[in-house]
């Protein structure tokens, strides 16, 4: 519900910037504009830029020839990312290389590491030279740590002690050198005593545990995008904030671009703005339309580090030259949620609530708490939609490199297996009615929420496995719908359609009076609005054990009892009944509200026939 309502934010961001420019475009500097430096020193000082000449000759050697390794040996993959409901290919061909067991999302796409060589892990390659390639970007990661690591002791030092940088007066000078004057420090600094506590601050946000590689030759795609803002021509990759990042980390980007082609060398270089066959970096306060933007030329070996917190503050995206081009992303990824550690943990935590017998060796739960079971079905749902279909939708393409990821996804698969048996004890026991009444309901409309979600959740990845764009892939990386089964296999608890399932559970609390309906749409709502498509949820008139999260935007506009066949509604909604509730017309009571899709709950609506009557 927040990933979503953070796209409908960025959208209408980014409608309202685009209407205020209309059919103009703002301006944008490169370094053979004279307020260039001036600009980067005041707008964009934490970002740091380093030209080729200052990283060891031997370092650019390995991490070019692993590039061209792991090209060779097809590593490089589009993803089919998910962007409000629909699938797309990425322009950009990746690979996501890190420490063994950690993950990378985005749009809503989950990467798993192929693992770089480290200490206590048994990690087989598919061949020595993709272990080569591995090993060279591990080296290449710890040097881009310790260059982080110094910018940012010198951005404190140059901070603390209010040092204003030299004035760039010659237009023609060296473009690098002085930035890396204005946003770093020498060797000797380096020194600079920093404090326990900020050195650990400093380290922990800078220890990437990933790299994100990726690969693009412009001119084999048919179509790319125009950047809408400044007209800077040809996009790689969108403008964006870095997702999924430990908070203020440091982001650092190696390029090596294959310069030297015929069309490259023959390009017209009497131009206003920057050249196109050249790739850049381009760089722009968020959602601001005052500042000019930055577009920085991307040579091969370059590299550049995005410090602090300007990920957040300001956006980013990269320009398309004419050349192809290898990128190494080295990111401190937020794997809070998102590692083997963490997701084996989850199922250690649920499978406590399961319990076998020692004589007959039957299973059985321990508690029906509500609060257990709803822990229990959202770490069931975790482990097969953020796991086990992620990882199978990308087909094999992982073998490519390794089978490393094998043997745990078998493993979280079992524990999966075991949860789908603990659903199926939860429906057996609520069919028992050994609870009280008022512990059952609550149990079934717990369990009922999550189900629900499950259902939808798998209707999706199946649809998604049989799209066009998926039958489009070669076969090694067509996505698979696993797991998947059909009622015939008899060695699964519950069938993989849970559409009877639910129809049961709605059919006993409806039995006893507890689930009335609602009609909730996406949006925000009002007396205005027109959105289509409204959703089933469910109303609750007595307490509801669950998180306390609640729908920021939502807004009763109309009300309908069946009873006494009193009702509002707003034009622009027609006769649409949002509220039908059996019995006494219910305007003065006060409800609890569910999302059946989310598990969200906004506590005492007033329920009222006059929207401006609604309070939130």
């Amino acid at each position: 519900m927040k990933r979503r309502a953070g796209e409908r934010e960025k959208e209408l961001k980014k409608k309202k910037l685009l209407e205020e420019l209309g059919e103009s475009r703002l301006p944008y500097m490169t370094p053979a504009d004279a307020d260039f430096h001036q600009l980067w020193k005041t707008k964009y000082s934490k970002l740091v830029f380093r030209k080729s000449d200052t990283v060891p000759e031997e370092l650019h050697q390995m991490v070019q020839e692993s590039f061209l390794t792991l090209r060779k040996h097809d590593c490089f993959f589009q993803d089919l990312v998910r962007i409000k409901g629909k699938d797309f290919f990425t322009p950009v061909s990746r690979i996501l290389i890190g420490n063994p067991g950690c993950t990378y999302k985005y749009l809503n796409t989950r990467l798993f590491t192929v693992p770089w060589p480290t200490e206590g892990y048994e990690i087989k390659y598919c061949s020595p030279q993709i272990h080569d390639a591995c090993k060279a970007l591990i080296k290449l990661n710890d040097y881009l740590h310790i260059e982080a690591v110094k910018a940012l002791q010198g951005q404190n030092l140059l901070e603390s002690k209010e040092t204003e940088d030299t004035p760039v007066t010659d237009r023609e000078q060296n473009f690098a050198t002085s930035l890396r004057e204005k946003g770093s420090v020498s060797q000797d600094q380096s020194s600079f005593c920093v404090p326990e506590d900020d050195f650990t601050s400093l380290n922990s946000r800078t220890s990437y545990n990933v790299t994100l590689l990726n690969y693009m030759d412009p001119l084999q795609m048919l179509y790319l995008k125009q950047e809408p803002y400044f007209g800077m021509g040809n996009m790689a990759v969108s403008w964006h904030h870095d997702e999924n990042l430990v908070e203020r980390s440091t982001v650092a980007v190696y390029s090596y671009s294959c310069e030297g082609s015929p069309v490259e060398e023959t390009y017209d270089q009497k131009l206003q703005g920057r050249d196109p066959a050249v790739w850049h970096v381009g760089l722009k306060v968020a959602w601001d339309i005052e500042t000019p933007g930055l577009a920085i030329p991307l040579h091969q070996g370059d590299f550049y580090l995005m410090l602090d917190d300007l990920n957040m503050t300001h956006q980013h995206c990269v320009l398309a030259g004419f050349s192809p081009r290898f990128s190494s992303t080295h990111r401190v990824a937020d794997c809070s949620r998102g590692t083997l550690e963490y997701i084996f943990g989850q199922c250690e935590l649920a499978l406590q609530n399961l319990q076998t017998d020692s004589n007959s060796g039957a299973l059985s739960l321990k508690s029906l708490e509500t609060a257990v079971v709803k822990q229990v079905e959202e770490i069931h749902n975790e482990v097969e939609f953020e796991w086990l279909r992620q990882f199978w939708f990308q087909g094999k393409r992982y073998l490519k490199c390794t089978d490393w990821w094998l043997k745990p996804m078998a493993k979280l698969e079992e524990y999966w297996r075991k949860m789908e048996t603990m659903s199926s004890l939860v429906l057996h026991e609520v069919r028992k009615k050994e609870q009280t009444e008022e512990q059952r309901n609550e149990t079934i409309s717990c369990f009922l929420l999550v189900l629900t979600e499950r259902q939808r959740l798998r209707k999706e990845w199946t649809a998604r496995c049989q799209s066009e764009a998926a039958e489009s892939l070669p076969e090694d990386q067509k996505p698979e719908c696993h797991p998947f089964w059909t009622n015939d296999e008899c060695n699964m608890p519950l069938p993989y359609d849970l559409e009877e399932v639910i129809a049961h559970l709605q059919n006993l609390v409806q039995k006893n009076g507890v689930i009335r309906h609602l009609y909730l749409s996406e949006g925000p709502l009002g007396p205005t609005h027109t959105g289509g498509g409204f959703q089933p949820v469910a109303i609750w008139n007595s307490g509801f054990p669950g998180t306390q999260d609640s729908f920021p935007n939502l807004c009763f506009v109309s009300a309908f009892c069946e009873s006494c066949s009193e009702a509002r509604f707003p034009s622009t909604l027609s006769k649409e009944p949002w509220v039908s509730i059996l019995g006494q017309a219910p305007w003065q009571n006060r409800f609890r509200l569910c999302d059946r899709r989310h598990g969200n709950i906004c506590d005492d609506l007033a329920i009222r026939t006059n929207p401006e009557d609604y309070e939130k």
